[in-house]
């Protein structure tokens, strides 16, 4: 027996996304003849980077999270 189609469905493969580039060199910065990394996850390791929020800073893999004192903010 063959399947009927149902009415408004669509066929065929999903239109591909273009997703945005990652940023990891702006992580990095030179002071000198020296690399120096952005903050990194104290429980995942130097190998995963901090998200910097307006209030935090936040680990995408772990969910660790380090909120910033409105003191620090103003330096």
């Amino acid at each position: 027996m063959a399947k009927k189609k149902k009415s408004g469905a669509k066929t065929g493969k999903k239109p591909h996304k273009n997703k945005p580039t990652s940023k990891k060199f702006s992580k990095y910065t030179i002071e000198g003849d020296r690399v120096k990394r952005e903050r990194f996850c104290p429980r995942c390791g130097p190998g995963v980077f901090l998200m910097v929020a307006k209030d935090r800073l936040y680990c995408g893999k772990c969910h660790y999270s380090e909120f910033i004192s409105k003191s620090e903010e103003k330096k």
